[in-house]
C-alpha cells in the first residue's frame, strides 16, 4: 500500500527543493519590497523578507509530483492551494485588507465543499456518529477557514508556525499510516519535508519569514489533510482527535477571539497578548519560548495518537491529560487566573521538597 522508497525521495525532494528555492525566494522578496518592517509590536528588530511560503508551496509540490498521490478531489485541494498562496502573497506585499484575505480563503475553500470534500460527519464519545446533513458545507467552510487562520496567528516567531505545524503533520502521518490513509499520508510527507527545508532558514534567528503565502497554506493543508484522513476515521473519536492534534493554535485561537471580544476589539485585530508574546513577558528567550510551545505541541500530537484507537477508558485518561496540560499551558503563558499560577507553584513545591528529601538522604 506504501512504497516506502517512493515516500523517502519524495521527502527528500521536498527538502532540498524548500532548501534550495528559499535562497531566490528570499532575493524576489526584497527585490519587490515584501519585507517585514519592525514595530512595537513585532520581536524582530531588522527588516526580514517574507514570502517564504511560495518555497514551501513549491518544494511540496514538487515532491508530490513523485510520489503522485491518487485522489479524487486533488485537483480541487491544488487550486485551493494556489488561491490561498496567491492571496498570502499579495497580503505579505501589499497588506490586504482582512475581508479581503477572507474572501481569498473561502474561495479556496469553496473549491473543496462544491467538489464534494466535506466533513459529512462527526463521532463524539457518547453520542456517537452524528451526520451534519444540510450543515456539512457550514462546518467544512468554519473548519478549513479557522484552521488557516490559527495557523496564521501562531505565526509570530522565529521557527514557530514551521514547526509546530510540522508536529503536528508528523502525528496526522503516524495515524494516517496506522489507518491505511494513503493521500493523506502522502501530502503530510512532503510537507513535512518542505517544512523541514524552510526550518533551516526560518529558525531563530530568522533569515526569511514564510509570511501569509506559508502560514496560510500550511492551516489549509492541514485541514484538508485532516478531513481527507482524520474526519474519516470511524472510531468513536473522529471529531475529538484532530483538535487534539492542533490544539496548541486552536487553544490560542480561541483565546485572542474571546480576549478582543471581552474588550470590544475587531476579532481580526492584531496584538501582542498570543501565547508566544506571553511567553516572552513571563522571561524565556525567543529560542526557549519557540521550544516550550514544540514541547506541548509534540506532547498533544502524541496524545492524539494514543486516542485514535483508545478504549472508552483510555480515552477518558487522555481527556483529563489534555485538559490538564492546556490548563498548565494557560498558566505557564500566563492567560489565565490574573496571571497566577496556582498549578506550576503546587509542582514547583513538590520539587522542591523533593529535593530537600534527596540531600537529607
Amino acid at each position: 500500500m506504501f512504497n516506502e522508497v517512493h515516500l523517502i525521495v519524495s521527502f527528500g525532494i521536498a527538502f532540498l527543493s524548500t532548501l534550495l528555492l528559499t535562497y531566490p525566494v528570499k532575493a524576489f522578496s526584497i527585490r519587490i519590497g515584501a519585507v517585514d518592517f519592525p514595530n512595537h509590536r513585532k520581536i524582530h528588530t531588522k527588516i526580514t523578507p517574507r514570502l517564504g511560503g511560495i518555497a514551501i508551496f513549491l518544494g511540496a509540490l514538487l515532491g508530490a509530483l513523485v510520489l503522485q498521490p491518487h485522489h479524487e478531489h486533488l485537483p480541487e485541494i491544488l487550486l485551493g492551494a494556489i488561491v490561498i498562496v496567491i492571496t498570502g502573497a499579495l497580503d505579505d506585499r501589499f497588506g490586504l485588507r482582512p475581508v479581503v484575505k477572507l474572501t481569498g480563503q473561502l474561495i479556496a475553500a469553496s473549491f473543496l465543499v462544491s467538489d464534494g470534500l466535506i466533513i459529512e460527519h462527526i463521532t463524539i464519545p457518547l453520542f456517537g456518529q452524528i451526520e451534519l446533513g444540510f450543515l456539512s458545507v457550514l462546518v467544512t467552510v468554519f473548519w478549513i477557514v479557522g484552521i488557516t487562520n490559527a495557523i496564521n496567528l501562531i505565526d509570530g516567531l522565529d521557527g514557530l508556525a514551521t514547526g509546530v505545524s510540522t508536529i503536528a503533520l508528523t502525528s496526522m502521518l503516524i495515524m494516517a499510516f496506522i489507518d491505511g490513509q494513503v493521500a493523506a499520508a502522502y501530502l503530510c510527507i512532503v510537507l513535512i519535508g518542505a517544512n523541514l527545508g524552510f526550518l533551516f532558514h526560518n529558525f531563530y534567528p530568522a533569515k526569511i519569514y514564510m509570511g501569509d503565502a506559508g502560514s496560510n497554506f500550511l492551516g489549509f493543508m492541514i485541514a484538508v489533510v485532516s478531513i481527507i484522513g482524520l474526519f474519516k476515521n470511524i472510531t468513536l473519536f473522529s471529531f475529538i482527535i484532530p483538535v487534539i492534534v492542533l490544539a496548541v493554535p486552536i487553544f490560542d485561537t480561541l483565546f485572542a477571539i474571546l480576549r478582543r471580544a471581552w474588550n470590544k476589539e475587531g476579532i481580526m485585530t492584531a496584538d501582542n497578548k498570543h501565547i508566544h508574546y506571553q511567553l516572552l513577558a513571563a522571561g524565556y528567550s525567543h529560542r526557549t519560548t519557540v521550544l516550550i510551545i514544540y514541547g506541548f505541541s509534540a506532547i498533544f500530537g502524541g496524545l492524539a495518537i494514543l486516542f485514535s484507537n483508545a478504549s472508552q477508558t483510555v480515552a477518558l485518561i487522555v481527556t483529563i491529560l489534555v485538559l490538564f496540560l492546556l490548563h498548565i499551558f494557560a498558566e505557564v503563558a500566563g492567560i489565565i487566573m490574573g496571571g497566577k499560577r496556582p498549578v506550576l507553584e503546587f509542582i514547583g513545591k513538590l520539587l522542591r521538597i523533593k529535593r530537600l528529601r534527596k540531600r537529607d538522604d
